[in-house]
């Protein structure tokens, strides 16, 4: 079995998503809008996972693991995690690690994740 890369920008870098095996592996996702909240700012990122996963022909429901990059991770977690927890899906909240790291273009967060792929 090969391998699926999404990259629908055509991006040399970075694939948006490859699925392979059965796992969909979401790159990493920074907000458009970096002058917002970091509770929207998380809710933009999270969007976007939305609309990848979909793409890669999954959902949020079957997440196995996130990542997430803060700057400032004492600051802004509780705030994060508001967010975030409202977006999960009760009883499917996948494994995770939350560090602090700087961001690439002003970013506060940016999060990745990994998720199952259904049964064919």
């Amino acid at each position: 079995m090969e391998p699926t890369y999404l990259n629908p920008k055509g991006l040399k870098h970075r694939s948006d998503t490859v699925v392979f095996n059965g796992v969909a592996y979401v790159s990493g996702v920074v907000p458009a809008d970096n002058s917002v909240t970091i509770t929207d700012q998380t809710r933009q990122a999270l969007a976007q996972i939305d609309e990848r996963l979909a793409a890669a022909g999954t959902d949020k429901s079957r997440l196995l693991s996130a990542t997430i990059w803060m700057h400032d991770v004492n600051r802004d977690v509780a705030a994060f995690n508001e967010a975030w927890n409202s977006w999960l899906v009760a009883k499917r909240e996948p494994a995770r690690a939350c560090v602090q790291a700087t961001l690439q273009g002003g970013a506060q967060l940016e999060i990745s994740v990994i998720a199952a792929m259904p049964s064919r």
